[in-house]
């Protein structure tokens, strides 16, 4: 038992803190707003994915295997969004300020797990190592595990985000950070689209 939750663990903080689009769209966030208006995200991002892996776990994967092209349409439509908040990162204004309202709450959060396909890659494989045919409490566990540790995750992405904004200190290295976090996003949303396709 201690050997699979530590599986879990590690599956689940692997998953969780390795870059992309919801990593990087933090990054951006916090170091545009700050980690307290950027944390909305995270609890989206955290409770979006925990819901899209328990909902997999109960049965949506079925229909999901059952229909290969839904799987190929949630990638290109997940792929469309995560291009278009990319560029809306790459093209917003340099002079942003800790005032400002947040392009990125908690629906967005929420909505861009739903629509990213490393989460539905994430969930698919974490489902087929860990869940059981018959009961639900490997799911269960596994859930409750991968909620703490994608928290923990998501947080410190947004922490390191609050931390960068000591560097953008004039409109020009703003601007030059918005399109490099907008692009790396635009990146990560093409290479996503390419390997589960």
């Amino acid at each position: 038992m201690v050997s699979l939750l530590t599986a879990m663990c590690v599956f689940s903080l692997t998953m969780s803190i390795s870059p992309g689009p919801v990593n990087m769209t933090i990054v951006a966030s916090s170091a545009a707003y700050g980690f307290r208006r950027t944390f909305p995200f995270v609890s989206g991002a955290t409770i979006g994915f925990i819901l899209l892996l328990l909902s997999l776990g109960l049965g949506l994967m079925q229909i999901v295997t059952a229909y290969p092209a839904l799987l190929k349409f949630l990638s290109l439509a997940g792929a469309a969004f995560i291009i278009y908040v990319g560029y809306k990162i790459a093209s917003a204004a340099p002079d942003l300020t800790l005032d400002e309202t947040p392009c990125h709450g908690f629906r967005h959060g929420f909505l861009m797990q739903w629509l990213n396909p490393k989460a539905w890659l994430a969930c698919i494989a974490g489902i087929s190592m860990f869940a059981e045919a018959n009961t639900y409490t490997p799911l269960v566990i596994f859930s409750a595990l991968y909620f703490i540790i994608c928290y923990a995750s998501l947080a410190v992405w947004a922490m390191m985000g609050a931390q960068l904004r000591t560097f953008l200190t004039t409109p020009s290295k703003v601007k030059i950070f918005n399109v490099i976090m907008g692009s790396i996003l635009c990146a990560c949303a093409a290479y996503l689209l390419l390997t589960s396709l």
